[in-house]
């Protein structure tokens, strides 16, 4: 089974002060802008680090969901944050780090459990393996009534 999705962006102008707007398959960005200013000044708008942030951090919490699921266990809820660290290189930019931080309740887990499977899935979540950076993951378990 194949999934395809698609998104789109277009560009007009020079770097620095060129505009660009990103479209998802979905219609949940549609014309979303972007430029300069958004990626490397925090104006208003969208950037493609933000947006491998999002995509992270969504892949990370459902991969997570299944991992418990196949554990035997059920996620009250699982909050995750991807923070994307976009630096200067020797060839211009990377991205050079992405920090999951993911804040869970699940009824009836050990820690010791949760941990393991959170490193599992930061390790096998799709988008996980398809980013050739380097990966830190911190976890907290809440307490489940």
């Amino acid at each position: 089974m194949t999934i395809k999705k698609t998104a789109s962006s277009t560009w007009s102008g020079d770097i620095k002060t060129g505009k660009g707007s990103i479209s998802t398959q979905s219609g949940a960005l549609n014309k979303q802008p972007y430029g300069f200013n958004t990626r490397f000044e925090d104006e208003p708008g969208s950037n493609p680090e933000e947006l491998v942030g999002a995509a992270h951090s969504a892949c990370f919490s459902m991969a997570l969901s299944l991992a418990l699921g196949d554990a035997g266990f059920t996620a009250d809820k699982i909050d995750t944050k991807a923070t994307v660290s976009l630096d200067e290189v020797d060839d211009g930019f990377a991205v050079t780090h992405i920090a999951l931080e993911v804040d869970a309740r699940i009824k009836d887990i050990a820690n010791e459990q949760f941990q393991a499977l959170c490193e599992q899935t930061k390790k096998g979540c799709p988008i996980s393996k398809l980013l050739n950076t380097e990966i830190s993951l911190n976890a907290t378990l809440e307490s489940a009534s």
